[in-house]
């Protein structure tokens, strides 16, 4: 198989947002209601499966479903150049977050951990302008830096003013996924979205079901409708489905603009840990998520 074709003539992603943007702002939009949902199906399959076999097993079953995409359309591999991306966005989006934020909400619950994740916009805007030199306004750093400062007030207050475990996980989770978002826009202006995460998941997939395997020898399984219903969620919705969308939107309105839009994300995990959940919300949270929502109509306006 040759391995540069994958890499050529394919449109360019914007740094910076193009004039239109709206069929990609959409498409961003889309990738954030299906992240939404990851914390509540995450919930869900901890209630059957371990942290290391939800983890593992929804790594292979995503990597099985891109897999299949990538031969069915015969897509060469990716150049030899191009791998070490791919290997960031799987580090990142595909063993890191979901491994750490699978950690932290075994004591964490979906609310909190969702408002501490809404740090995640402006961590990858920041990783952005180090990486691939956007310059988004002042006017843009303003709001995203007043929608990371609401969130770090959030956490805070939640923990007693003191950080909890939980918390120095979903830390680390923003971290590793904000690299992996901003190397997968990085990509995405040189191959399709779908094929970045496609590859990077395949890429994985060598390590995913010996983990899988053993995490399965070692950890009791009790199969349930809501853990069976939240495993395929993260692994269709959140780790194949969800971030195809994602990394188009990004190719079409620029990393930044995109990012700020996950300060929707937190708003929206609320919702569906109350509706999904059951859970009960202190007065803070949805505040927070208001506030950090406020926010985006700002970085969404922007010029930069």
């Amino acid at each position: 198989m040759k391995t540069q074709s994958s890499a050529t003539a394919l449109p360019a992603i914007a740094v910076t947002a193009p004039r239109t943007s709206g069929p990609g702002t959409l498409q961003a939009a889309l990738g954030v209601v299906a992240f939404s949902l990851t914390f509540p199906a995450t919930a869900w399959g901890l209630e059957g499966f371990g942290p290391w076999t939800l983890v593992a097993v929804r790594s292979v079953l995503a990597a099985l479903v891109a897999g299949g995409c990538l031969l069915a359309l015969r897509v060469p591999l990716p150049a030899r150049r191009h791998r070490a991306g791919l290997a960031v966005v799987a580090a990142g989006v595909v063993v890191g977050f979901p491994l750490l934020s699978t950690l932290a909400l075994r004591t964490s619950s979906t609310a909190h951990a969702a408002v501490v994740v809404g740090l995640l916009p402006l961590t990858t805007a920041l990783l952005s302008a180090l990486r691939v030199g956007s310059r988004p306004s002042r006017t843009f750093w303003t709001a995203a830096l007043a929608g990371a400062v609401a969130v770090a007030a959030f956490t805070v207050r939640q923990s007693g003013g003191a950080l909890t475990t939980a918390d120095l996980y979903l830390f680390g989770a923003l971290l590793v996924c904000a690299a992996g978002y901003t190397e997968g826009g990085r990509l995405a202006r040189v191959m399709p979205g779908w094929q970045v995460i496609g590859w990077a998941l395949v890429f994985c997939l060598p390590l995913a079901v010996p983990a899988a395997a053993l995490a399965l020898a070692h950890e009791p399984v009790r199969l349930t409708a809501h853990s069976v219903t939240g495993l395929l969620w993260v692994a269709a919705g959140s780790q194949f489905l969800g971030l195809v969308v994602w990394y188009r939107g990004m190719a079409a309105i620029g990393i930044p603009r995109a990012s700020q839009l996950q300060l929707a994300q937190p708003l929206l995990t609320l919702v569906w840990s109350v509706l999904l959940l059951g859970e009960h919300l202190t007065p803070a949270a949805p505040l927070t998520a208001a506030a950090v929502l406020v926010c985006i109509a700002v970085t969404q306006r922007a010029r930069g």
